[in-house]
């Protein structure tokens, strides 16, 4: 049973890693109640899997002319060394603070998935200057280190950021999928060094999630995307508030 409902979490996780790009963060508590692995191995696997997803959402919304490079260069940059560095502290905090501080990140992200932008649609930033380009490198520092100490992926902290400034939420996950692929490269490699990740496990999870990622962009460009936002943030709040009550 905790098998099956593994793999439909799994499969759920890419649906939302695709439409909002926030979802991956639901997969660690997953892997730790129904995989039966520890907080440092379930977030590095986690954080592993995030790597298939990347790339295919990353292919997948190229095709829908949604990655802009103009926010996706800056992002990334500032992520590719932190993510590392964020495996790295991982691997020194116990089971228990690491716990606590995984699910307090989910929880933050779903509450701030859950605000509306308070720009309006002409008023969103789009990149330009100076002084974005240099907000967009921090976006990607913070994310890349949450998600390298937390498995997370980096759109746990990418895309409500960048909602939060006023950055178009498609364009955001759009972002995001791209992110997913530095962070989980760096990351990984910090594991690697530092702790550990079941690549069994990870196999056939990432297919299922794969799946789910196709499903997810497709939703992304049809659904609204205040309903997709509205259902990942109630999961990411429920799923982190539990986390929280059993660590």
């Amino acid at each position: 049973m905790s098998v099956a409902l593994l793999a439909a979490v799994a499969v759920a996780v890419g649906f939302f890693v695709g439409a909002v790009g926030v979802g991956g963060v639901l997969l660690i508590p997953a892997l730790v109640l129904l995989g039966g692995l520890g907080i440092h191995v379930a977030s590095a696997t986690a954080l592993f899997t995030f790597l298939f997803t990347g790339l295919l959402g990353t292919w997948l919304f190229h095709r829908q002319g949604s990655i802009e490079r103009r926010l996706v260069i800056p992002v990334c940059g500032g992520s590719a060394l932190f993510s590392y560095l964020g495996a790295m502290a991982a691997s020194m905090i116990n089971a228990r603070p690491l716990e606590y501080i995984i699910a307090a990140i989910i929880v933050v992200a779903g509450v701030y998935v859950l605000r509306p932008s308070r720009r309006g649609a002409g008023a969103q930033r789009d990149g330009r200057g100076p002084a974005q380009q240099a907000l967009l490198l921090a976006v990607g520092a913070v994310a890349g280190f949450g998600s390298g100490l937390s498995g997370a992926g980096g759109a746990a902290f990418s895309v409500p950021m960048m909602m939060a400034l006023g950055f178009n939420p498609l364009a955001s996950i759009g972002v995001s999928q791209v992110l997913q692929i530095v962070v989980a490269t760096s990351g990984t490699l910090g594991n690697l060094q530092y702790g550990a990740v079941d690549f069994a496990t990870a196999a056939w999870v990432s297919v299922l999630e794969l799946a789910g990622v196709f499903l997810g962009v497709r939703a992304a460009h049809a659904a609204p995307i205040a309903l997709l936002r509205g259902l990942a943030a109630v999961l990411c709040i429920a799923v982190g508030g539990f986390m929280l009550l059993r660590a």
